[in-house]
């Protein structure tokens, strides 16, 4: 395994060299998280993704994958370690320069999280809290430009039409489209999705994963998603990292990756259950 460890970094190394990525914007250095109970979730990682990165955490449930995602905007406090974006220690910022910080950072979770009664365009500017007075946003008030920016990252998701209907009316799949767009209102630096596709059929994950890395592509925002499917890890990501144990065990391109490196990262066979399955998304079926 630390051969084809070492192999798989060198190889990352190289890519970043020659195609995207030359600017670090997100540095791990020795991060642990001990939750209560002495349960270590993750254990002194170490990692650099850089800007315009489409990167893809793979691992066992309790690897630690959503404990490192959530790290990033300190939803998780880290109990030891720094984490640097754009060169600045944030596990050192007070209350306002985290509410700036996280600002930037855009987050997808697996469950929607919507507010299912309310209508999709007022669910695509929460995304827009943090640039707009509280007052406003009580009043539902928000300024006509927050309005368009809404309106544009539906129409990058492809259901602008859906602007006015609830939430709690659309499908698995529209739902989370409008999780990506309230995420893309934010006008982010960094996209961090939880298990985007857990709930969702097979045709739809491979749509959701595509919006995910077209806007990726076009706008060059650094992008980590946690995933379980290795079938979708390979198909949709740049670079994989592995987590075991709430180590990290492989870090590399996904042209490197074959089910036997998969193998290691889980410390077993894989199964049917550790693949989405389906086919590609036809056009017009994308849920």
């Amino acid at each position: 395994m630390g051969e084809r460890y070492a192999a798989a970094s060198f190889c990352s190394f190289i890519l970043q060299f020659n195609g995207k990525g030359m600017v670090k914007i997100l540095e791990f250095e020795n991060v642990s998280v001990v939750y209560p109970g002495n349960v270590q979730a993750l254990k002194k990682v170490s990692l650099t993704i850089n800007e315009g990165e489409f990167v893809v955490i793979v691992g066992l449930s309790g690897a630690g994958k959503s404990t490192l995602l959530r790290t990033v905007n300190r939803l998780v406090e880290p109990t030891e370690g720094k984490i640097r974006i754009d060169g600045k220690d944030i596990t050192k910022l007070n209350k306002k320069e985290l509410k700036k910080m996280r600002a930037r950072i855009g987050m997808i979770f697996q469950n929607f999280n919507l507010v299912n009664r309310s209508r999709v365009i007022r669910n695509v500017l929460a995304g827009r809290l943090s640039y707009v007075p509280t007052w406003r946003t009580l009043l539902g008030m928000f300024p006509v430009e927050d309005k368009e920016i809404a309106l544009s990252a539906l129409e990058r998701v492809r259901i602008s039409e859906k602007a006015n209907v609830r939430a709690d009316h659309l499908s698995g799949g529209q739902q989370q489209r409008v999780g990506i767009a309230r995420a893309l209102a934010q006008k982010p630096k960094i996209i961090l999705a939880d298990e985007p596709v857990a709930s969702l059929d097979p045709p739809t994950s491979h749509a959701v994963m595509k919006d995910l890395r077209r806007i990726n592509q076009e706008d060059n925002i650094t992008t980590l998603v946690n995933l379980h499917f290795i079938d979708l890890a390979q198909e949709y990501g740049e670079r994989i990292i592995g987590l075991r144990d709430g180590e990290l065990v492989f870090d590399g391109p996904a042209s490197e990756v074959d089910e036997s490196v998969f193998e290691e990262i889980y410390g077993r066979s894989i199964t049917d259950d550790d693949l989405r399955g389906g086919t590609k998304v036809a056009q017009g079926n994308e849920g």
